[in-house]
């Protein structure tokens, strides 16, 4: 090899000139990783369904203990607020179906009321009865007044009925102790709180009065007759507390009305059908003659109530929903920060935020959708169940809870379209919790997961 000089005169060796360094050998990826590579580029920015419900399904049964753990607390609160809300739902649905079937079962749907006592026509009675809607038509006598046994005193209604056609209107046998009435026999069916005030049973003798004067010679006097106690009526609603029904002659005696009467009474096959038949009903019989009051006018707002107190609680409970629904995201959002790097390795190979999304919100729904519907199955067998296990705690315990309510058991009715509509709104919910998790998990940044994995 020349050398060079140097500047202290040793020699140098010169410089090799070097050709350009070889490049490195490539060694090839596996086929199978370049296919997932070519099939994730393909579909990114894309939804792919299956891969949705892979991972999504598959983060759902996840077997890690904290992530079991937490899903099953999820789950176990939608399982029982849901359970919670129907069992509600339908108790206050059966107090709903009594109350239409007690009170609406004795009272009347519609009364049409002479303006001055009206004749008895067969005529009248077929314009009635040929209205549609009208089931049953029924002659009466009513009248406030007074009951009185010695110095006991109760203020009534007084209504005389026929017993042959009365039922049409009415289910008041239903709930009667005691005997038929019988014309000329001035006998009187007490309501069990009007009983139980004048302190009186089957049997006793009681004074009805009239606010009307009878002119005698010794003066002006309340118009009065005996009667005799000859039933007790006990539907357990308001009706107790007032009634007092005699025969319609005997009625029409004690008003003087020879044969003429106050009105009629109307059943109808559709409750709410009641202001459309009043109508239907003055126009037939003369606007001039008649007038008519429904059930609406004397006990909607009863029945009105009820209803709002079924969707207040309905409201109400289904706050409680919303918070268990919204337990899934914290449990969403745990899945998402220990799944990152999964995700950060799909998001890697291609996979488009909306699959990331579309696996989280399927996973949410899987979960939700377990809870829901094993709590409106819970609610469902616990609600059917119920009245049987309310007997039996209180012929245990010899309680009676519900002696404050027309009804001595506990009514419960499961309707089809409550649960329907229970199922949609903690669906619904359910769904609102899973938007933030999926969104968190479809905004991760890959590269800074990845640096730290």
């Amino acid at each position: 090899m020349p050398r060079l000089p140097s500047s202290g005169g040793a020699a140098v060796p010169a410089l090799r000139r070097r050709g350009p360094r070889a490049a490195p050998a490539l060694h090839p990826r596996p086929i199978r990783c370049a296919c997932y590579h070519r099939r994730f580029r393909a579909e990114a920015g894309s939804v792919n369904p299956a891969l949705i419900v892979a991972l999504g399904a598959r983060y759902a049964f996840s077997r890690r203990s904290s992530l079991s753990f937490i899903s099953l607390v999820a789950v176990s609160g939608l399982v029982l607020s849901v359970a919670v809300l129907v069992v509600v739902v339908s108790v206050v649905n059966g107090f709903e179906r009594e109350l239409e079937r007690r009170v609406f079962g004795v009272l009347p749907h519609l009364t049409v009321y002479g303006r001055s006592p009206l004749a008895r026509s067969p005529g009248d009675v077929d314009a009635l009865a040929g209205i549609r809607g009208v089931v049953g038509v029924a002659p009466i006598v009513q009248g406030a007044g007074l009951a009185a046994v010695a110095d006991q005193v109760a203020g009534i209604t007084i209504l005389g009925i026929e017993p042959d056609s009365y039922p049409a209107v009415s289910d008041y046998e239903r709930y009667l102790t005691g005997g038929r009435l019988e014309p000329g026999a001035f006998q009187v069916v007490l309501g069990a709180g009007v009983a139980q005030r004048l302190d009186v049973a089957i049997g006793d003798d009681v004074t009805l009065v009239l606010p009307a004067a009878t002119v005698t010679p010794a003066g002006l006097f309340p118009r009065q007759k005996r009667f005799r106690v000859s039933g007790i009526l006990r539907s357990r609603s308001e009706v107790d507390g007032r009634a007092a029904y005699v025969h319609l002659s005997d009625a029409a005696r004690l008003f003087r009305l020879g044969e003429r009467i106050h009105g009629y009474q109307l059943r109808l096959d559709d409750l709410f059908a009641a202001d459309a038949v009043a109508g239907a009903a003055v126009s037939r019989l003369g606007r001039e003659r008649v007038t008519a009051r429904s059930w609406m006018r004397t006990h909607g707002n009863l029945y009105r109530a009820i209803g709002v107190q079924k969707s207040t609680m309905f409201v109400l409970l289904s706050f409680l929903v919303a918070v268990a629904a919204f337990n899934l995201v914290s449990t969403l959002v745990m899945v998402v920060n220990q799944r990152s790097g999964d995700v950060a390795i799909l998001r890697t190979l291609g996979a488009g935020s909306a699959t990331v999304v579309g696996a989280f919100v399927l996973l949410g729904l899987l979960l939700g959708g377990t809870g829901i519907a094993l709590g409106a199955l819970l609610g469902t067998l616990i609600a059917l169940g119920l009245p049987a296990l309310y007997a039996w705690v209180s012929r245990s315990l010899e309680l009676d809870l519900m002696n404050q309510y027309f009804v001595t058991y506990l009514p419960v009715e499961v309707r089809p379209d409550d649960l329907t509509g229970i199922v949609a709104v903690a669906l619904l919910l359910a769904v609102a919790s899973t938007l933030y998790p999926a969104w968190r998990a479809a905004t991760l940044a890959p590269s800074r997961i990845l640096a730290h994995e």
